[in-house]
């Protein structure tokens, strides 16, 4: 076994401070020392408090490092949040049922959030500033392009890795599930779909955006009675946010005559 190689001795106690710190991976206090230890002196701070501040700077330093990586893991990329978001524009969506949801009720009991309407109207907004909200509350948190979800769960089917994928998107405290039923499931995808569904089923919350309604959505699976297996699991207690009105998204510049409608 190596030796570990001997350091000098430290030259006065704020080196040796600084060197356990390292030592014992308090990072954040060992570079936070020098100033601590200067205004310690200035200001004539009592034991307590000098030893509140030590501890209360590597840890506030711990929780933004957590939460950071929590922030990478999730995969939101870009968040707009809700700041600024006109709900004038839409008629059906009450801005107080939205903002509750930020208080994240929904995920200590397990529930849903349905988002439905038509492109452009801003579900991916208030689906990503929700689950923003869970991740820096400290909820696990995974953002999907549905069909990118369900190319995995079909690759994992080759290699014999689908327990293992399937743990992936389960495990999460909040999964996102974005552009659901922008194409029709096959029979794979909907058995896919269900086992998801199932497992999370009142141990997770799924936050969807899917652009119908669920008249429509019958049209999206094989068969009337696979759309109703998974329909009601992922509306059993959930809060169903339905937007309507004119689109956010308009084009920068027009050239050419108007296409026939």
């Amino acid at each position: 076994m190596a030796r570990r190689a001997r350091r000098s001795p430290p030259k006065d106690p704020l080196e040796e401070l600084v060197t356990l710190a390292i030592d014992l991976d308090l990072t954040a206090l060992a570079q936070a020392l020098p100033d601590l230890m200067a205004r310690t002196e200035k200001e004539a701070m009592s034991y307590s408090d000098l030893a509140l501040t030590m501890l209360r700077t590597e840890a506030i330093a711990r929780r933004e490092r957590q939460l950071e990586r929590g922030r990478k893991r999730s995969r939101l990329g870009d968040v707009e949040g809700l700041e600024g978001f006109n709900f004038d524009l839409r008629p059906d969506l009450d801005p107080k049922l939205v903002k509750e949801l930020l208080f994240l009720r929904f995920v200590e009991e397990h529930r849903n959030v349905l988002c439905l309407g038509r492109p452009g109207l801003g579900k991916t907004r208030v689906c990503k500033a929700l689950a923003l909200a869970a991740c820096l509350a400290g909820y696990s948190t995974l953002y999907v392009l549905t069909a990118q979800m369900l190319e995995d769960f079909h690759a994992s089917g080759a290699d014999g890795s689908f327990r293992r994928v399937l743990r992936r998107y389960v495990k999460p405290s909040v999964l996102v599930l974005d552009e659901f039923g922008y194409e029709p499931f096959n029979s794979e995808a909907t058995s896919y779909l269900f086992r998801l569904i199932s497992a999370r089923h009142k141990q997770g919350s799924i936050i969807l955006a899917a652009n119908t309604g669920f008249a429509k959505w019958k049209t999206l699976f094989p068969s009337e009675s696979a759309a109703i297996a998974s329909v009601d699991r992922l509306v059993d207690q959930a809060t169903i946010l339905r937007f309507t009105g004119k689109s956010c998204r308009d084009p920068r510049e027009t050239s050419g005559a108007a296409l026939d409608d």
